[in-house]
């Protein structure tokens, strides 16, 4: 009781606060939905629900109420305005594919994805414009694709080749693994589900391999999670909030050192099974609820959101890195002079050109560089690459995309220390793919 009163009174203090901000946002005179949002259900089952309420609150509104809807998996949320009009908000979540099918039908406002959109779906939406514009597509947050087990498992790391072989069937028992005899139970999300394909891809196609027929699937991620967690021969993938009572493996990707799932580790998206949370919503559309929710997603406020619901939001922060032997020299060195920041800019497949996330990203960089007085020769750029049959080629090709980088950032009056490139040195994921080659194209910014 004493938790809801406090939660009003700071949304009532946050609705004053911001009202003189926030254009109001009429609710339609006929009872039907302000907005409709329909797909993922790691983005619906909570993260999607609470960025509604934060942008309800930054409109003044006010009897905030949460209510089920027709099925399993879908939500309503009504308020009343200052207008003194009362605004409904449908949300249905049923797997991101289901939301672009939505989209291309007119039964969504807004698409919420946890993978990008794909090109037959891009192809088939074409209609309502370029979903790959920096318009339409709009990450929002960062999640880990997290492999869990049974908290008395002792396994502590998997490879991605290893996973691949799991959850094909290939590997059946836990003692071909180094874990006590016993026969590996698979849990697995539906075939809807955009937890599903990022793990098909970043698992199981990178292998050439297929979900067993054997595995468990799931529409919820939190019934997933639990009943994993109750299984001592179980594993399971699930989204970075939804481990709860379960334990994550670290995961190990070519010839990436083992990772998990941490914080620092997924917003850089060093992490192997990182990914992008999206919002998508027609470029051109006239929606202004969308538009406003997506604004509201992308702000302080939306990400604090984010952060709040157990994922990992795009606010840049400075982070210390500890030296170890397996770095290059240099990199040592800039380890103990300097501090990473908490972002990584990566570029569009088979471009020099920075995809739609980075280009909101250095708009926060700049931010936090005026904020920390550091626009001044504070400033250095590290820029790494995929392996090539020529070193010197590899690494003349970091150090051009840690260039590019620095052209936007002069844009902005940042002024940087130095710029460098180490090749195809410490890779992050496997270069066996395209999804691994573009995660090892990546730049750091370094912070004194």
């Amino acid at each position: 009781m004493l938790r809801t009163r406090v939660f009003l009174l700071l949304s009532s203090l946050l609705a004053v606060a911001s009202l003189a901000n926030a254009a109001a946002l009429p609710a339609p005179t006929d009872g039907s939905p302000a907005l409709r949002i329909q797909g993922s259900n790691t983005i619906g089952a909570q993260l999607g629900p609470a960025l509604v309420k934060g942008l309800l609150v930054q409109q003044g509104a006010l009897s905030i109420q949460e209510q089920p809807g027709a099925h399993a998996n879908e939500l309503r949320l009504t308020a009343q305005l200052p207008s003194g009009q009362n605004v409904r908000i449908d949300i249905a979540a049923h797997g991101s594919s289901t939301g672009f099918v939505a989209l291309k039908d007119g039964l969504a406002d807004v698409a919420a994805s946890s993978r990008p959109i794909k090109n037959t779906e891009a192809i088939e939406l074409a209609a309502l414009g370029d979903l790959r514009s920096h318009q339409a597509e709009q990450v929002i947050a960062i999640d880990g694709v997290a492999v869990i087990l049974h908290p008395g498992n002792p396994l502590r790391e998997l490879s991605t080749a290893q996973l691949a072989n799991i959850f094909s069937g290939e590997v059946r028992d836990w003692q071909q693994l180094g874990g006590a005899a016993g026969a590996i139970h698979l849990y697995a999300r539906d075939q809807q589900s955009g937890t599903f394909d990022t793990f098909n891809e970043l698992v199981l196609a990178k292998s050439g391999k297929t979900l067993s027929k054997d595995a468990r699937r799931f529409e919820s991620s939190e019934e997933l999670s639990d009943q994993v967690s109750q299984d001592r021969q179980g594993i399971g993938f699930i989204g970075l909030p939804y481990i709860r009572q379960a334990k994550a493996v670290a995961i190990i990707d070519g010839e990436s050192k083992p990772m998990l799932p941490t914080v620092s580790l997924i917003a850089t998206e060093d992490y192997p099974l990182s990914r992008r949370l999206y919002f998508y919503l027609p470029p051109e559309s006239r929606q202004r609820w969308a538009k406003a929710l997506v604004r509201f997603a992308q702000s302080p406020q939306g990400q604090s959101i984010v952060a709040q619901n157990g994922f990992v939001a795009q606010t840049v922060q400075a982070v210390k890195v500890r030296a170890t032997a397996q770095m290059p020299l240099a990199y040592q060195d800039l380890a103990r002079e300097a501090e990473r920041l908490s972002v990584n800019f990566r570029f569009a497949q088979g471009s020099a050109t920075l995809d739609t996330k980075a280009m909101l990203d250095l708009k926060r960089v700049v931010e936090y560089l005026k904020a920390h007085d550091k626009l001044e020769q504070k400033v250095t750029l590290v820029g790494f690459g995929d392996a090539k049959s020529d070193p010197a080629r590899a690494q003349l090709l970091s150090k051009l995309r840690a260039m590019a980088v620095r052209r936007e950032l002069l844009k902005q009056q940042v002024v940087l220390r130095e710029v460098r490139g180490f090749g195809d040195e410490m890779p992050v994921a496997g270069n066996d793919g395209d999804e691994g080659r573009i995660k090892n194209r990546r730049v750091e910014v370094w912070v004194e």
